[in-house]
């Protein structure tokens, strides 16, 4: 995973083409480190995955209202689609993932 911070947050997603997750994840919490490790495997093929360390991002986090860790975003050639809220194994990931991929792009918190 590709740590993503402030300054290169939209400059990096923007750039990135294709279906890109972002993580906002903290050290601190128990269940953030689970979920950072069964997402690599858990993704479709050819999926970028991004976090944000809240800690030394807070500016992100206050800019995406994230009160609750662990917190994934989603992407698709820049462009923000949703927030997601599932569970992390690999078929619920990717049916969540291809329900709101099948969507139009909606507006960044």
């Amino acid at each position: 995973m590709f740590a993503l911070d402030e300054s290169r947050y939209h400059p990096c997603l923007l750039e990135t083409g294709g279906v890109a997750l972002v993580l906002f994840t903290s050290p601190a919490c128990g269940t953030c480190r689970v979920v950072e490790q069964r997402l690599p495997p858990a993704v479709p093929e050819g999926t970028h995955l991004f976090k944000v360390d809240v800690q030394k991002a807070t500016g992100l986090a206050r800019a995406f209202d994230i009160f609750h860790l662990p917190t994934l975003l989603l992407y698709r050639d820049g462009h923000f689609h949703a927030r997601l809220d599932c569970e992390i194994t690999a078929p619920a990931l990717r049916a969540e993932m291809a329900r709101v991929l099948a969507g139009p792009p909606e507006d960044e918190p």
